[in-house]
C-alpha cells in the first residue's frame, strides 16, 4: 500500500522543523561562566540581548553584585542570557572591551555592546534597564 501524499508531506515538513531546531545553538538558563571561545561563539550566534559580567574573585563589590545577577537571570531566563568573565582567566577579553575596573557589565545586542555599567548596581535599576533591553 503506498503513503499517503498529504502525510508524506507533513512528515518530511515535521523532520525539517526538527532538523533546524537543532541546529541552532540552545543555551542554557542562569550564569553560563564563559571562556574567550564561549564568548565569542554566544555575542555571534544569540538572538537573544547578552549581559556580561567582568569580575574577579577578589573583588569584594563584585560579591556583592553576584546575587543580584544571579537573580536577574532567573527573572529573565530565555529573554537575556547572563555571562561571567573572570577578568584574571580571560585578561585579553577584558583588554578587548577596555575592562578597567570591576564589577563592569556590558549588554550586547546583536553582538555589539549597547550600555556599559560600572560598579555595583542595584537589582531595581539593573531590572527596568534590562526590561526595556529584551527582546
Amino acid at each position: 500500500m503506498e503513503e499517503d501524499p498529504e502525510l508524506k508531506k507533513i512528515r518530511e515538513k515535521k523532520l525539517k522543523e526538527l532538523m533546524e531546531q537543532q541546529s541552532k545553538p540552545q543555551f542554557p538558563t542562569g550564569i553560563i561562566h564563559m571562556n574567550s571561545a564561549r564568548f565569542t561563539e554566544i555575542i555571534k550566534t544569540s538572538k537573544l540581548p547578552v549581559i556580561v559580567d567582568y569580575s574577579a574573585q577578589w573583588c569584594g563589590p563584585c560579591r556583592i553584585i553576584a546575587p543580584i545577577f544571579e537573580r536577574l537571570a532567573n527573572d529573565f531566563a530565555g529573554k537575556i542570557i547572563f555571562g561571567k568573565i573572570d577578568v584574571d582567566e580571560e585578561p585579553g577579553i577584558a583588554r578587548a572591551f577596555g575592562i578597567n575596573a570591576v564589577p563592569t557589565l556590558i549588554i550586547f545586542k546583536e553582538g555589539k555592546p549597547v550600555e556599559r555599567l560600572l560598579g555595583v548596581v542595584g537589582y531595581d535599576q539593573l531590572y527596568k534597564l534590562l526590561d526595556q533591553i529584551k527582546v
